[in-house]
């Protein structure tokens, strides 16, 4: 794509980097708000997630295309929690079912104003995918740990995993209308 502000990063051989800056911001934020469709029309909702990585240096590591959560790869994946019988669990659940999210802090001003829009596909995640991304999950939100009942709730709930196919990151911070984006191949 062109234009003034924008980059889109494509990487070699069919292996597209998720620049850093975009890793940065998802790793800078908690709480993304899902987008989606099912048979009563959209909807959307907002869930805590955790990277499975961020930047280096960053705490976390991000989940790589073809390695376990955790990983170290070119491909960002989000982690959280929701319960399969509420109405975006699902949604969520249904064979191709693709989802848009974004994430944001609120309270910005415009001139400072950055956030991600994205696209991708979510998974239930089991066995050691799971154990591996609860680590993610709960490393970023060490409260569920302290508390028994939070815990134990969370523990019986389904672990999701979205992998972003397109990640767009606004950051007015370096000029208005600034963006960026990634694309899977």
């Amino acid at each position: 794509m062109s234009g003034t502000g924008h980059t889109e990063t494509a990487g070699v051989a069919g292996e597209p980097a998720c620049p850093e800056s975009i890793r940065r911001a998802l790793a800078a934020h908690t709480t993304m708000t899902l987008a989606y469709g099912d048979e009563d029309g959209p909807q959307a909702c907002a869930v805590l997630y955790a990277t499975g990585g961020g930047p280096a240096g960053g705490g976390d590591r991000m989940a790589g295309s073809g390695g376990a959560p955790g990983g170290s790869g070119p491909d960002p994946v989000l982690y959280f929690v929701t319960a399969t019988t509420t109405r975006h669990g699902r949604a969520l659940a249904e064979p191709g079912a693709r989802v848009a999210f974004t994430v944001q802090r609120d309270g910005q001003e415009w001139s400072e104003l950055t956030g991600l829009q994205g696209r991708g596909r979510c998974r239930t995640l089991s066995g050691a995918e799971r154990a591996a991304g609860w680590r993610a999950y709960t490393g970023r939100f060490p409260f569920v740990g302290q508390s028994d009942r939070l815990r134990d709730a969370l523990e019986r709930t389904t672990l999701w995993e979205l992998r972003p196919d397109w990640l767009r990151l606004i950051d007015n911070g370096q000029g208005f209308g600034h963006k960026e984006e990634w694309r899977r191949a």
